[in-house]
């Protein structure tokens, strides 16, 4: 008879809140349905004042403590604050755990991440173009591992109430996006996330506070939605091809996606079948019209999104391409 294999321990590190942070959960649930035993420390920060004030929330006296506890065989940085290489080259010998990096950043800050690619064994991009940026400096090339979604999660939901609009974009307002959304106001727009009220759209704003659930009522009760990713400016314009994990997490929401044009995106999804792709603000129009024109059709292309999510795109996916390209059974 043959043994089993021994459980295999990680060391999560990743910000964890309600909000803009509730990912790291997601990520630490799929990893433990492929096995794994999962410790987390947060990089964000924790305690109040006073524990800020005797060091209670240094991270990397948390870090060194997690370690010593876990001897972890992963150690899986997925989150936008920075370790800094200090930290990480003071925390290794600690351990004989692979160090990884899961690096959500969209091009706009994938500048800020090259000195700290260099402390880790293996790195993983969400997007083809950081990953293509960070190869320039890295001894190896950085791998591409797309965002993701938890259909368990991320999941159909008919909202009502203030939640319900024809057509809903949910994010942090910028002027861009700001450009982009005044033209659907006609069409019974609602918008949520941080800046809005400060905007032309502040009428049309009907919260500030993004939490997960929030997120998901927001586009539970959309006929359609939309989606705008930041785009990055000065010598990197042009340049960017990831897609945001909202690309995905439509998807598994199964709403009627219309989502603004990446490189990335049609390996994903399949353009006019599962998600609708706009290239100007005319085109973003003509969509969101013809789609609340054809709600049948509508919601026929937001199933799809979903069967093509639960297929290929779930943070179980994810996890289990990372952990095998490290070394370690899936």
């Amino acid at each position: 008879m043959t043994a089993a294999a021994p459980a295999r321990s990680a060391l999560l590190v990743a910000p964890a809140d309600a909000g803009l942070h509730a990912h790291a959960a997601l990520r630490r649930r799929a990893l433990e349905r492929l096995g794994w035993t999962v410790h987390h420390v947060n990089s964000g920060r924790e305690g109040g004042l006073l524990s800020r004030l005797v060091g209670g929330s240094d991270l990397r006296a948390r870090l060194a403590r997690a370690l010593d506890a876990a001897r972890p065989d992963l150690v899986l940085v997925a989150g936008e604050q920075a370790l800094g290489v200090d930290t990480i080259a003071a925390l290794r010998p600690r351990t004989a755990a692979r160090w990884v990096a899961w690096f959500p950043h969209g091009l706009e800050s994938a500048e800020s991440l090259w000195e700290e690619a260099q402390g880790y064994d293996r790195v993983f991009a969400s997007g083809s173009d950081v990953a293509g940026l960070l190869a320039e400096r890295r001894r190896d090339t950085p791998e591409w591992l797309a965002p993701a979604c938890d259909p368990s999660v991320h999941r159909p939901l008919r909202a009502g109430g203030e939640f319900r609009a024809n057509v809903v974009f949910a994010g942090r307002a910028t002027a861009r996006r700001e450009a982009l959304l005044v033209q659907l106001v006609e069409f019974g727009l609602a918008v949520w996330g941080p800046g809005w009220r400060g905007t032309s759209l502040r009428d049309y704003c009907r919260g500030e506070r993004m939490v997960m659930d929030d997120f998901l009522r927001a586009y539970g009760g959309a006929s359609v939605a939309v989606n705008i990713h930041h785009t990055a400016d000065g010598a990197l314009a042009g340049r960017d091809t990831g897609c945001n994990r909202r690309v995905f997490e439509l998807a598994a929401i199964g709403a009627a996606q219309v989502v603004d044009d990446r490189a990335d995106l049609h390996g994903a999804f399949t353009e006019g079948e599962e998600v609708r792709v706009f290239r100007s603000a005319h085109e973003l129009r003509e969509h969101v019209q013809a789609l609340l024109h054809d709600l049948p059709g509508a919601e026929a292309m937001g199933e799809a999104a979903r069967r093509r999510a639960i297929a290929e795109h779930t943070y179980m996916h994810r996890l289990r391409q990372l952990v095998r390209a490290v070394g370690f059974a899936g």
